[in-house]
């Protein structure tokens, strides 16, 4: 059993490929063999999470994650643990497995109830696993609600009832509260959904348990690439070893944008950071960061730089895209300058011709800014991440981050994307995106590849959230653009 943290590396899979994994794993083993395991792990954990519970409330629905749910039972109580167990549908409907273990709890001595109990110290949630395509209803949902109100931990069986495993968007009607501690377990493979969109607060804390099976030989869905390895910097160095960003924004009352990414870049490892600014009445200076070379934008020379383009850049950002896509030696395209491509086809089709040539690009939209680019909703784009993000990077032939809970990272190739799990609500806050645009900026000056410079980017702007004093002040985008990693 393996916690998944920000630092693990794996694939993920898709429930297709799920289905094909457990087929092959069923018939490779004994029958009841799986779900012996499964109902095991489930037990184990549930005693890890809550050691002095006396009443463990087990729900189970009417397949085979019923099933891991009875036998987990039958395991607490073989330990001494008092579960109750409420189960919803026909046993005689109950697919063979699950009916052995049904039978497995009765013979343990668990019991059985026709209604959650009013008193218990950690609930269960076996009522629905990947399988699942309709919204809970009746006393399922009223169970859940129960779950997710009492205040008390949670234990999903391989996915949280009503969670689309390949999406992670919860089916209506259910929504986990705050207030209860989660966690779940998946079994034989990592699911993506578990990890973007809803899934991350329906989930919790996320364990893994191969049940014995080992790898596999599908390709994965998506991946969780884990921590980036350090880039070490050579003693016999120069500023001119780490090369120049350009950060092109900060239209009239919005030079705080232009200036946050522009610090990120000079924290981020840059060698020089130019700011040009779209306000002409801006200050010459950043008397706070007199490291950053303020110009004009129009004057800036980009054929060997990287730019930054679009952060606080307003309207006026539009007229010089053109030039930008032309001659940027590398590019970070961000807010501003992500809209006036979506309202623009000729700006649309400058970009794809930028990423067809192979120049390092790489777009960080929001989930509104890919639906505009997508022609699509924002209720559409974050009913499937893993795919908007493929379409966003497909269609202009770009590396695509797109940001939000379990960010998406994707190359317009057939690799896999990658989904990024560092990063909590602390970067809930204005100007954590610039910040972000000017770190991929810093790495991609560097050299790194567009691909490995967002991912990485993307994981240590996350990384700076999570490890955040908890008895500090409030983290800022201005403190966050100094933290970040050189």
């Amino acid at each position: 059993m393996q916690r998944i943290t920000s630092a693990t590396a794996a694939g993920l899979f898709d429930i297709a490929a799920t289905r094909r994994i457990e087929q092959a794993a069923s018939a490779a083993l004994p029958a009841h063999t799986l779900m012996r395991r499964a109902g095991l792990a489930v037990a184990r954990l549930a005693m890890a999470i809550a050691p002095h519970a006396r009443t463990v409330w087990v729900a189970c629905g009417p397949g085979n994650n019923g099933g891991d749910g009875f036998e987990a039972a039958a395991q607490l109580r073989h330990r001494g643990f008092f579960p109750v167990v409420t189960s919803i549908g026909d046993e005689g409907m109950l697919p063979p497995d699950a009916k052995a273990s049904l039978q497995r709890a009765r013979d343990a001595g668990v019991a059985f109830a026709s209604t959650p109990p009013s008193d218990y110290e950690l609930a269960i949630d076996a009522l629905l696993g990947i399988g699942s395509t309709r919204p809970p209803e009746g006393a399922m949902a009223d169970w859940l609600e129960k779950m997710h109100t009492s205040g008390q931990p949670v234990l999903c069986v391989d996915v949280p009832s009503g969670l689309n495993a390949d999406t992670g968007t919860l089916a209506q009607g259910v929504s986990p509260a705050q207030a209860s501690t989660r966690t779940c377990i998946t079994f034989l493979t990592l699911k993506p959904g578990l990890f973007t969109a809803q899934g991350r607060d329906a989930a919790g804390t996320v364990w893994f348990d191969d049940l014995g099976c080992g790898a596999f030989k599908d390709q994965p869905t998506a991946r969780i690439a884990g921590a980036p390895e350090a880039q070490p910097r050579n003693h016999a160095s120069h500023k001119g070893s780490y090369g120049d960003v350009a950060v092109i924004g900060g239209a009239s009352g919005m030079a705080g944008a232009a200036l946050l990414a522009g610090s990120a870049a000079l924290h981020g490892g840059a060698g020089r950071v130019f700011v040009g600014l779209l306000d002409p009445s801006a200050a010459p200076v950043d008397t706070a960061r007199p490291e950053l070379m303020l110009r004009d934008a129009r004057t800036l020379d980009l054929s060997s730089i990287t730019a930054v383009c679009g952060c606080g850049a307003g309207e006026a950002v539009g007229e010089l895209l053109p030039g930008v896509f032309s001659s940027a030696a590398a590019l970070v395209l961000d807010a501003d300058a992500l809209n006036a491509i979506a309202a623009d086809g000729a700006l649309q089709a400058q970009l794809a011709s930028r990423g067809k040539s192979g120049s390092p690009t790489v777009i960080t939209p929001h989930p509104l800014e890919a639906a505009r680019l997508l022609g699509r909703s924002v209720g559409e784009v974050q009913a499937d991440r893993l795919a908007a993000a493929r379409g966003v990077a497909a269609r202009f032939g770009v590396v695509a981050v797109l940001k939000g809970s379990g960010t998406v990272v994707a190359s317009p190739g057939e690799a896999p994307p990658i989904i990024n799990l560092s990063g909590n609500a602390r970067l809930a806050t204005a100007g954590t995106g610039d910040v972000l645009a000017g770190m991929i900026g810093a790495a991609l000056a560097a050299g790194r590849p567009a691909f490995e410079a967002a991912r990485e980017a993307v994981w240590q702007h996350g990384h700076i959230a999570d490890t955040w004093p908890a008895d500090a002040a409030p983290l800022t985008a201005g403190t966050l653009a100094r933290r970040a990693p050189a």
